[in-house]
């Protein structure tokens, strides 16, 4: 498996070849070249690292906070952690930036490392390339042995996490506890397992049920929250009588709830859900990516705002945010952003907001999902073998295509009508993505399998 270096971080599967996959050479080189980058932006030596619970965590963790000790750096180390809990703490310590170790919805082979400006925010393409150069060229120079860096432990993280929720203005605790919710949790055998049922006790929810409770990284089923991988949160949830179930991946940025009935309220209603509950409180603009579902954009036009596109990746989504001064934002993963809060995807205020909303509406899950427009998206992936030349396959794709409004900003979106497909390369696995969204479940599978076909014979 290629090691992917790419705005989302530094990804590889465990073992195998030096620069082929995460190794400890790998791990070791693309940390001494983030931590030169900072030392040559800021005098600031302070890092934040934590990680999700990973099998190979741990190694990846001691790798990471000793290249940096070697280079002068001191570490804050938050251990068991979740992606948005580092990116806040990076802010609440005053650090020059932090990296979280999670491959994110990738399986147990897999490792990451998550690279974090001194906002907590994701670094930019720029700041990425030059990582990528110093590291090529081997670029760092360790200190010597009375300049060490130290490391220092911090068990807080979480909770400091937790109290900046419970203290945002349009979380309501006391509604929520009024609901006396029965809640289901599918931790995955990650640290949502930690991070979950500490929000929900501090919103007043007393009734939880976590299943894949322990972690071990050693995860009960594929990471990724979507349906295929939910039937044991979907089964639990019927069986307990429970109000609704939720479900978030290894790193707790993207979240995702089953109703009461056990059906799916659907990944990509997350944002849209919780985007309709703050902008009935705010009037503005919404941001989500070209992968993701339209109802956003008619829940946004329902309460006078306008809805702006980004291209797929979180800082794309971010960049996008600011530049419109959007009130909420994300990805139809299940990543929410409250810009208010910090600029990063959050399955913590994700719940704290749908609780609120779901609590205040007075509806089931279910009935609150009815109230929104019926889309449905067919997500398909092709896997790629090495020296496959993605430009020359889209290229001949879009000449297919060429009667159809095109949109090249992020890969290839084709416009049909009233429903789109959205072609592009991923930044976390070596794949071609296939999103198609139609108000009509075949009609997004046909188009999806129309394209697929396409892209094989091209291939």
């Amino acid at each position: 498996m290629a090691l992917i270096k790419s705005i989302s971080g530094i990804r590889g599967t465990i073992g195998g070849k030096t620069g082929d996959n995460l190794t400890p050479l790998d791990v070791v080189k693309f940390t001494a070249a983030f931590g030169t980058l900072l030392s040559q932006q800021s005098d600031n030596k302070k890092i934040v690292v934590g990680r999700d619970g990973r099998i190979s965590g741990l190694m990846v963790k001691n790798l990471v906070i000793s290249t940096l000790n070697a280079l002068g750096l001191d570490v804050l180390d938050v251990d068991y952690s979740t992606t948005p809990t580092v990116e806040m703490a990076v802010v609440f310590e005053n650090a020059a930036g932090g990296i979280i170790l999670t491959a994110s919805h990738n399986p147990k082979e897999w490792n990451a490392l998550k690279l974090l400006n001194s906002k907590g925010e994701f670094i930019n393409s720029e700041e990425g390339q030059k990582v990528l150069d110093i590291a090529a060229r081997e670029d760092f120079s360790f200190v010597s042995v009375d300049k060490l860096g130290v490391t220092t432990t911090d068990e807080l993280s979480l909770q400091k996490h937790i109290d900046a929720i419970l203290n945002y203005e349009l979380v309501d605790v006391a509604a929520i506890k009024k609901a006396k919710f029965k809640i289901v949790v599918d931790a995955v055998n990650s640290t949502g397992a930690i991070a979950v049922p500490a929000m929900l006790k501090a919103l007043g929810v007393k009734d939880i049920e976590v299943l894949n409770a322990e972690v071990t990284g050693k995860f009960a089923h594929n990471p990724e929250p979507l349906p295929e991988h939910l039937s044991e949160l979907s089964n639990a949830v019927v069986k307990t009588k429970a109000n609704l179930g939720i479900a978030v991946d290894p790193d707790v940025d993207r979240l995702c709830f089953v109703c009461e009935d056990g059906s799916m309220f659907g990944e990509e209603y997350t944002l849209v859900a919780v985007a309709d509950y703050v902008l009935s409180k705010r009037k503005g603009n919404t941001v989500s990516n070209m992968s993701s579902t339209r109802a956003l954009k008619d829940v946004t036009i329902k309460h006078g705002g306008e809805y702006f596109p980004s291209a797929v990746g979180e800082v794309n989504v971010v960049n996008k945010m600011k530049a419109v001064n959007a009130v909420i934002g994300g990805e139809g993963n299940g990543g929410i952003i409250v810009p208010d809060l910090h600029y990063g995807r959050d399955a913590l205020i994700g719940i704290a907001l749908f609780l609120t909303h779901l609590a205040n509406s007075q509806k089931s899950i279910k009935q609150l999902r009815n109230t929104f427009p019926d889309y449905f998206i067919s997500k398909n992936k092709i896997g790629l073998e090495n020296g496959i030349d993605v430009k020359d396959v889209f290229e001949k794709i879009k000449s297919k295509y060429k009667n159809n409004p095109i949109n090249v900003e992020d890969g290839l979106k084709i416009e049909f009508d009233n429903d789109w497909v959205h072609l592009r390369t991923s930044n976390t696995e070596p794949i071609i993505r296939i999103y198609a969204e139609s108000n009509f479940e075949t009609t997004a599978d046909n188009i999806a399998k129309k394209l697929m076909k396409d892209i094989s014979e091209v291939m």
